[in-house]
């Protein structure tokens, strides 16, 4: 019976934090949508996101076991330095016109970039979850699954609220990644 509770306990544990880091794939998910997405690219996209919030916790989770707690407040700062960078491009692309190279989730290291954004706070997660011998099947799993769900929404709800906005769609979205980069790194 107590090991059931124990179970249990760890179950919801796990599943609040797969949540809680789900809803940065969302909410940037929104920001990406809101340039415009065909739904193939919200396939792909979040194909690579749920991959990365697969990798990252793993990875952290094998870091957890060597290092201190320290790694988890220095990849979060990274993860809001690079969205401050994606979100400023995103802003001066979409004011300065077809001028500038915008930031493209269709190609490979746009994706891969977008995904490492969203996902690198489950790396500092999976450190700490590491030194405390969370169940690594159940975490991973549950991270990816609702990582990947969180931002196909999140892609969905931009790309619908994207048409109402127009051009003016990009400078939003670009606002709200250099909103959370400036919130991780605070």
């Amino acid at each position: 019976m107590i090991e059931a509770n124990i179970q249990t306990g760890q179950f919801l544990t796990l599943l609040i934090m797969a949540v809680a880091l789900g809803m940065d794939a969302l909410s940037l998910g929104i920001g990406i949508g809101l340039k415009g997405i065909r739904l193939r690219d919200i396939i792909k996209l979040s194909t690579i996101i749920a991959l990365f919030h697969i990798l990252m916790p793993l990875l952290g989770i094998v870091t957890g076991q060597y290092v201190s707690g320290l790694l988890g407040h220095v990849a979060t700062t990274a993860a809001g330095v690079l969205l401050i960078l994606l979100g400023g491009h995103m802003i001066y692309s979409s004011l300065r016109g077809e001028e500038v190279q915008s930031f493209d989730h269709r190609t490979l290291w746009g994706s891969i970039l977008f995904a490492l954004s969203v996902s690198i706070d489950s790396f500092s997660v999976g450190v700490t979850l590491g030194m405390f011998a969370a169940d690594v099947w159940l975490t991973i799993l549950l991270f990816g699954l609702l990582g990947g769900l969180m931002s196909i929404i999140g892609l969905l709800i931009g790309r619908e609220v994207s048409g109402n906005l127009g051009e003016y769609g990009e400078a939003l979205g670009g606002t709200i990644l250099l909103t959370f980069g400036i919130l991780f790194i605070l």
